[in-house]
């Protein structure tokens, strides 16, 4: 069962707001800051299977919205220290939107740490474990866990619980996104607890390998990024 502080009604609202868009992290309490991603420049011509380097950039909207719409950005800032633990920093902008993203990224894996949005801090104990080894992707791959979740809203706690996560891999497809062909592996996440819009209960997206999120879990289409992969 999920323990869950009583959350004023403007925490609450606070809260609902924490996903407009994307893919889930952690951070620390207001004892801990997370510190400015470092400054490194990497050229993005050599991209990781889980793309991590630093400037890559991707842009997305809505899927079934017009085109010339003001899309959302997601970066990667660079590498920095998350709860004193190197992670990549992601950072997501655009239309009032700013959430950045903590992960540890390589060929064994993606684990999340944590997120942060202006003023509100999302730790995940242990770290939440996004993505398998590069080499393990096949239909049916399944990987689950479960962690602590805690919400920081300056200095005091204003929700925690936990969370179990579920990920399904469906299948493999041929899809053509904005006039684009990608390969991608089909994900279903399932999420249990009692955190409300922290957490949807169940969503698809659609991975590339060395290009990322075709298909967000939140309905979001990438319509153009800075870099070759995939």
């Amino acid at each position: 069962m999920l323990s869950r502080m009583n959350v004023s009604r403007p925490n609450r609202r606070a809260l609902l707001t924490l996903l407009p868009v994307a893919l889930l992290a952690a951070c620390a309490p207001a004892a801990q800051q997370t510190q400015s991603p470092v400054s490194v420049a990497t050229t993005v011509s050599g991209v990781s299977f889980y793309p991590a380097q630093t400037g890559l950039t991707w842009q997305y909207t809505p899927e079934g919205e017009p085109q010339g719409q003001a899309p959302y950005v997601l970066r990667v800032t660079g590498p920095t220290l998350f709860l004193n633990q190197p992670v990549t920093a992601y950072q997501l902008t655009g239309r009032g939107a700013d959430q950045t993203w903590y992960r540890q990224v390589s060929d064994a894996g993606v684990k999340l740490l944590g997120f942060t949005k202006p003023g509100l801090t999302v730790t995940l104990n242990p770290a939440w474990t996004e993505a398998p080894a590069a080499n393990t992707w096949r239909a049916g791959l399944t990987w689950s866990g479960r962690s602590q979740v805690q919400v920081v809203q300056g200095d005091k706690v204003v929700q925690e619980g936990a969370a179990d996560y579920t990920y399904t891999v469906l299948e493999q497809r041929n899809v053509i996104v904005n006039g684009q062909p990608y390969q991608v592996w089909v994900v279903n996440r399932q999420i249990k607890g009692d955190l409300g819009a922290l957490f949807p209960a169940s969503q698809d997206y659609w991975f590339a390998p060395r290009v990322g999120d075709i298909r967000t879990p939140e309905a979001l289409l990438l319509t153009a990024r800075n870099f070759k992969g995939g």
